[in-house]
């Protein structure tokens, strides 16, 4: 049995949700904390999937206490889940979290005891991630890193890290207008990338929680603990997901157990090989990628005048120009 609690996070998939909790019931958590999101309006049988989806909690069957946050209306992922980890935070002061598609590994939960144990109380680490995306590659000889990225497909955090988690990011214009976010990123391109992405949730053109949270940890200089090993897969992949409906090999890499005693790094602070490669390996970031962007953002600009461009030789100049310098 586990003394940290679990957050589960739930929806409408009973079939993966019973996987997931399998493997929650064979950890046995004195606490389990269950966010479920309500039924969407016009979506035929799917308050039925919803009940079918809350029922596999009934299963509870070892000594544990179990809290529900239940909607009866559909939030939304983004206002589901962020109200829903503020819900389990004014309850437990640290937590283990897993939505219904994120399968662990067994090791996955005691690695998160020990850690969240081990830096509690120390405001550099900000969260505890269960996912590795070094393509097979182990970085350090130790049985984890410190990253400036986040993954949430199984992780763990305290209430004194969730406690800045703002989900409006109401300071992020103010921010934009700045250097900011490139001198946090050290990266131009991922620095354009992670300002279109924060753009675009203020917009209100992606209903999410999680960049929120990835600003959340950036505005801090926070880092992130991620496992020499893949501990977590997501199994969630295709119809019937909220935002990973097309399967991407990169991001489903299969999970295997991490080694104890852990091996704990000596000195705080981030893996710059590791971050360095998954900015080129997931974001597929090339070093003509600041150009590539540049171009498109100058192509929006100047659409309307280049049928006119088309025409003059300056525009043949400068496509043979860009040829070369890509060659």
């Amino acid at each position: 049995m586990i003394q940290s609690p679990v957050v589960f996070l739930i929806f409408n998939r009973p079939e993966q949700t019973a996987r997931i909790f399998a493997a929650i019931r064979a950890a046995r958590p004195a606490r389990l904390l269950v966010v479920a999101d309500g039924p969407r309006l016009g979506r035929a049988g799917e308050e039925e999937l919803c009940g079918k989806t809350r029922s596999v909690i009934d299963d509870v069957d070892w000594p544990c206490h179990v809290l529900r946050n239940f909607s009866d209306v559909n939030m939304g992922c983004g206002r589901r889940v962020s109200s829903g980890l503020d819900w389990a935070f004014a309850h437990v002061e640290e937590a283990i979290i897993l939505e219904d598609d994120c399968l662990p590994d067994p090791s996955f939960f005691p690695y998160c005891v020990e850690l969240l144990e081990r830096y509690r109380a120390d405001e550099r680490i900000m969260m505890i991630s269960g996912d590795n995306f070094q393509n097979g590659a182990s970085r350090t000889p130790n049985s984890y890193y410190f990253s400036q990225l986040v993954h949430c497909w199984g992780w763990a955090t305290w209430r004194r890290a969730w406690r800045h988690y703002d989900f409006t990011m109401s300071d992020w214009r103010q921010r934009r207008r700045t250097q900011w976010i490139n001198a946090v990123t050290k990266n131009p391109v991922m620095g354009l990338r992670w300002r279109d992405c924060f753009d675009a949730v203020m917009a209100g053109k992606i209903d999410t929680w999680d960049y929120q949270w990835v600003y959340c940890i950036m505005a801090r200089n926070g880092l992130s603990i991620v496992p020499d090993v893949n501990l977590v897969t997501n199994i969630g992949f295709g119809a019937g997901a909220t935002h990973t409906l097309t399967v991407d090999q990169r991001y489903i890499v299969p999970s295997r157990a991490i080694g104890f005693p852990l091996r704990h790094p000596v000195t705080v602070e981030p893996c710059c090989e590791a971050d360095e490669f998954e900015e080129a390996y997931l974001y597929r970031l090339s070093r003509f990628a600041l150009l590539d962007r540049m171009y498109l953002k100058l192509g929006a600009v100047i659409a309307p005048a280049r049928p006119f461009l088309e025409r003059t030789r300056l525009w043949g100049y400068l496509r043979g120009l860009a040829m070369r310098l890509r060659a």
